[in-house]
């Protein structure tokens, strides 16, 4: 795999902080895993790919998306925790998706998982 931009990862991590404190004040436990979406945009075709691909890439494919301006989205999901640990991985992974299948990630969410 190409390596990724430190920068672009200390980026994405940093806007993170937002929704784990958000998620944190909704009672979550971040280390217990739940299913987490993934999100990327591109061309028809990178789009296409990545979902034929996204087993491989250790995701489940879920849906198809368009955008006015003529992108797809695709939307994947994984099992796990959303420790700053477990996200620095998971982001790095989809960073590297992005060179490697010529897509934008487009950000991730996830429910609060309070262990109830």
């Amino acid at each position: 795999m190409t390596a990724i931009d430190p920068a672009r990862l200390a980026e994405e991590m940093a806007a993170d902080e937002e929704v784990l404190a958000d998620l944190a004040r909704n009672g979550d436990i971040a280390e217990l895993p739940r299913t987490i979406d993934v999100h990327f945009k591109g061309p028809q075709d990178a789009i296409e790919q990545l979902a034929e691909d996204a087993q491989g890439l250790g995701f489940r494919f879920i849906d198809f998306g368009e955008f006015e301006d003529g992108d797809w989205a695709a939307d994947l999901q994984v099992d796990g925790p959303v420790t700053r640990v477990a996200l620095s991985a998971l982001i790095t992974r989809a960073l590297e998706i992005e060179i490697s299948h010529g897509v934008e990630f487009d950000g991730w969410g996830c429910q609060a998982e309070t262990g109830e």
